[in-house]
């Protein structure tokens, strides 16, 4: 098994993986070791508290790197004068691919495609998918039930041959995937990418806290909650860090939103230890080919 896609060859990518973009905890440190070890590395450009600030975050990376990254911009949540500023540096640093999320796309994806970039949307419907794909987008990351952060209900072993059925556009698994097992089960159902974050929460290069990171692994797909009552919009949290009575109009004395309160997907039971990118990267391939190999 060769553990490439049609999409992976295009970005330049050594394996078909994502490192997904996490709020908060995503860092130039994450892109960088993910360029570095073969896979797309990717952040929000609100990581960052400024669009200086971000600017000379893409100056760092790139001084480091030309390998490929990605920056997800936040359409809907980030204030238009921000945005421009954002895809701007985008445009100058020569970043190939932008995910766009939280709002309509149609704009960043003819800009994205004037700077030779790729547009990735994610959704968690037909519907949304069919909107992103009348955008123009150049693939759809299909967020599955199960994923850490703002999931949808779908199972992956719907979603993604679903999507791919009817978006006649390349799909990216999100959602669950911890390990290569998961891996070769996405390739199997079409995925041309597999999209992960909660798996990279504990690597030794993520901006977690370190009691994150431990929570991440030692807690099972039983520890997993899916509220809305953080954001008003249903996700996936550790059960433990949301306080009771919390509700996305009343924040209980003591807790930050998002930065006490931990996202992580049902896959942390299959996270064992905290470790570098790369070698999480290369257990990832390792462990997917050990799967294709027992399977034929």
């Amino acid at each position: 098994m060769k553990l490439e896609t049609s999409l992976s060859k295009k970005l330049g990518l050594k394996y078909p993986f994502v490192a997904a973009p996490m709020f908060l905890i995503s860092n130039k440190e994450m892109m960088l070791a993910a360029a570095e070890a073969g896979i797309l590395g990717c952040m929000p450009s609100l990581n960052a508290r400024t669009s200086e600030k971000f600017r000379e975050d893409l100056a760092w990376v790139r001084g480091k790197t030309d390998k490929p990254i990605g920056i997800n911009l936040t359409i809907g949540l980030t204030p238009k004068e921000r945005l421009e500023a954002d895809f701007a540096a985008c445009v100058e640093f020569g970043v190939p691919v932008i995910l766009t999320s939280y709002g309509n796309p149609t704009d960043y994806v003819k800009r994205a495609h004037d700077a030779k970039a790729l547009v990735f949307h994610d959704v968690i419907t037909l519907a949304h998918g069919k909107k992103a794909v009348g955008a123009g987008v150049d693939a759809i990351i299909a967020v599955s039930a199960g994923a850490g952060g703002h999931a949808g209900r779908i199972s992956p072993f719907v979603l993604i041959p679903w999507l791919k059925e009817e978006l006649r556009v390349p799909i990216i698994s999100a959602g669950c995937i911890s390990d290569g097992r998961q891996v070769v089960a996405s390739l199997s159902l079409g995925a041309e990418l597999c999209y992960l974050g909660t798996r990279f929460i504990a690597s030794a290069e993520c901006g977690a806290a370190d009691a994150y990171k431990q929570m991440v692994v030692t807690a099972g797909p039983e520890d997993i909650v899916y509220t809305d009552a953080v954001s008003g919009i249903h996700a996936n949290f550790l059960k433990s860090t949301v306080p009771e009575n919390f509700s996305p109009d009343r924040t209980p004395e003591g807790a930050k939103r998002w930065k006490d309160i931990w996202s992580a997907g049902q896959g942390v039971g299959l996270i064992h230890a905290v470790k570098p990118m790369g070698a999480i990267v290369e257990d990832l391939a390792r462990e997917a080919h050990d799967t294709w190999k027992a399977l034929t």
